[in-house]
């Protein structure tokens, strides 16, 4: 474990090992993961200005990323008229280059805490106790492809990895989703992409990457991912909705696809 956030994994692991301890005659065994949920979701509400801050520069990106390009094609051969150009948008825009990575940035430490707490099987130079629980028979120290019977859906070890990877892998696939949707929602343009505007393989699936981070960490880890995804997921939706409030109807109505087919929806 890195020495310099050795210290703050210490002191979050007495928060969760005490919080464990206090849920412990409400839930019994299922304490423990009750206290990393509880734990992620305070840090997350905690980080939530930041989040939010996140996605607004992330929002005012997507927004101007048309004007830059003009701008790339227009100045390129300039550099410095272009940095001067692309400074004056943003500066009458009222954002930055970074305003939709600095929060992004800020939260890094944090995050890494957490996960760190979660994965490592020794903290302060003591056993992590916290592995030592389990869910449903499985210990949070597991690995899915530990033990006997990891691909077998029938053990125990199985069907909980099972579960969560179907978890995440739902949870990832909303959120690209939502993604396309804020995209479009920023730039007033239609979420369904052209055969020519598909992304690539590699694109699609850069998304699924906490899926196969969950895959070789422990089941404590896998926990934490699927709680820091969801509430990432709920901080989305809150935005877009308050988002397209703002926004207002368009005078002309963009087509969204729905499980069903399709849907006309008024703010893009």
């Amino acid at each position: 474990m890195s020495s310099l956030l050795g210290v703050p994994v210490d002191a979050a692991y007495h928060l969760v090992f005490g919080l464990t301890g206090i849920l412990t005659p409400v839930l019994g065994g299922l304490a423990a993961v009750a206290a990393i949920i509880a734990f992620t979701m305070a840090v997350r509400l905690l980080l939530m200005p930041l989040s939010l801050r996140a996605l607004r520069g992330q929002a005012a990106q997507a927004r101007l990323a048309p004007q830059l390009v003009a701008l790339r094609q227009r100045h390129g051969k300039q550099p410095e008229r272009l940095q001067r150009e692309m400074a004056a948008l943003y500066k009458r825009e009222g954002t930055s280059m970074f305003a939709g990575f600095a929060p992004l940035l800020l939260q890094w430490p944090f995050l890494s805490v957490m996960y760190l707490l979660f994965r490592s099987p020794t903290v302060g130079g003591t056993a992590n106790t916290l592995l030592t629980h389990d869910l449903l028979g499985v210990p949070l120290g597991a690995h899915w492809l530990s033990g006997a019977g990891p691909l077998d859906p029938a053990s125990a070890q199985g069907a909980v990895f099972l579960g969560l990877f179907v978890l995440l892998a739902g949870l990832c696939w909303l959120s690209a989703r939502l993604g396309r949707l804020m995209t479009a929602q920023a730039t007033g343009t239609s979420p369904v992409p052209g055969a020519a505007g598909r992304p690539g393989l590699l694109v699609r699936a850069l998304p699924y990457l906490t899926v196969v981070i969950a895959a070789f960490a422990p089941l404590a880890a896998g926990i934490y991912l699927l709680t820091t995804l969801a509430w990432s997921l709920g901080e989305r939706m809150l935005y877009s909705r308050s988002a397209g409030r703002k926004a207002g109807p368009l005078s002309a109505p963009t087509t969204v696809p729905a499980a069903g087919g399709s849907l006309r929806s008024g703010p893009a």
